[in-house]
């Protein structure tokens, strides 16, 4: 059996490669400091709670096991964010994705699956965009992953290092089968609030800039189901099992939604009118960005299943419904998953029981029996 470290595994879309990774047959070990990944979310493997700027113990995870591949997804993904504290951005993304690389280096790992963004692009002025086009990002988090980049790209150049880097547009939807999902307390991805402003959990949406050279002055995005995007990241690891050369790939499905298409598919299928509020534009927030898909297709041979919005919708309304048990006593919740034909599941409270078995501390998790924790001590 393949054994995989998966880095940042325990957030919203490194889960979601996992739980296809453990159900492909892959033995999967999670490292992630759980700062804004949900150890529940981890639902094959092992999961080590530790920080990649923590060298020792990453380098003791490298020493004690002999991994296969690496799937780096940990990071900090909020633009805005990333301008108010770009150096917290710069050592949590490009530092440590250089503390990773060095630990691949000391153990001959020779396959890298790299969590890149469209954000390295900054303000594309050609769309659908491709791999070719310029890389100017506009913000430190682009600038952040352009450089981790970068970093891989010289450490493939100087080693046997091969790697994929997918960059991603915008992600949306959970887990068909209700798993797994969003889980940020502060997502600020518009189907998340779409569907928080639904369920009342917000006061509404608003609409940044109505007059875009588009066909409503909204603005016009690529969303990717995050279902497809993890089958993404296990075609990737195929390709590079066999022996390919390493590749940048843009990862979306080649089409835009306006972010008003987008409110009133959200509205249309939740039954829920929420106020809608039009404000200005952000600063540098262009018009449209839709993905050129044409090389992922073609060299990884990958074929979405879920590429249309209403069920990207449906999934996010889904697991919206079912991840909040206070939500039960929301008069809207029944009405919403009647209209999706979806029994209301609700997730029970955390129950951990603590089982010392190793030379760490060993935590079996109720919720997952396939699945154990381990924790500095």
């Amino acid at each position: 059996m393949k054994k995989v470290l998966v880095t940042g595994g325990a957030g919203y879309i490194g889960s979601h490669v996992v739980r296809q990774l453990g159900e492909a047959g892959y033995e999967v070990v999670v490292y992630d400091n759980c700062s804004t990944g949900v150890a529940s979310s981890v639902l094959f493997g092992k999961l080590i709670v530790g920080d990649l700027a923590d060298l020792d113990r990453l380098y003791q995870t490298f020493a004690r096991h002999q991994f296969d591949a690496v799937l780096h997804f940990a990071a900090s993904l909020i633009a805005p964010e990333s301008v108010v504290n770009p150096l917290d951005y710069y050592a949590n993304n490009t530092r440590n994705t250089l503390n990773l690389l060095r630990c691949c280096d000391a153990f001959g790992i020779d396959k890298l699956i790299f969590s890149s963004t469209a954000a390295v692009y900054g303000e594309p002025g050609l769309t659908p965009v491709t791999e070719g086009c310029p890389t100017a990002p506009i913000n430190p988090y682009g600038r952040s992953k352009l450089m981790s980049e970068w970093l891989i790209q010289d450490a493939a150049n100087a080693s046997r290092l091969r790697y994929v880097i997918l960059r991603y547009f915008n992600v949306a939807g959970a887990d068909p089968g209700g798993r797994i999902g969003q889980l940020s307390a502060n997502a600020t991805h518009l189907i998340r609030v779409a569907c928080d402003a639904a369920l009342s959990r917000k006061p509404g949406v608003r609409i940044f800039g109505t007059d875009f050279p588009t066909s409503d002055g909204t603005g016009i995005r690529d969303y990717i189901h995050v279902e497809d995007l993890a089958s993404a990241h296990l075609a990737a690891l195929t390709y590079l099992e066999a022996e390919q050369p390493s590749q940048i790939l843009n990862c979306g499905y080649g089409q835009g939604y306006s972010v008003r298409q987008v409110i009133d598919r959200v509205k249309a299928i939740s039954g829920s009118n929420f106020s809608v509020i039009e404000t200005e534009r952000r600063p540098g927030d262009p018009a449209c960005v839709k993905a050129c898909a044409n090389k992922i297709r073609q060299i990884l041979k990958w074929q979405p299943q879920f590429d249309d919005l209403d069920t990207i919708v449906r999934s996010a309304l889904r697991w919206e419904l079912q991840r909040d048990n206070q939500l039960r006593k929301h008069p809207l919740v029944g009405a919403i998953a009647k209209r999706l034909h979806q029994p209301l599941i609700l997730t029970a409270p955390d129950s951990l029981a603590v089982m010392p078995d190793t030379d760490d501390v060993e935590l079996s998790y109720w919720s997952s029996p396939s699945i154990n924790y381990e924790l500095a001590q």
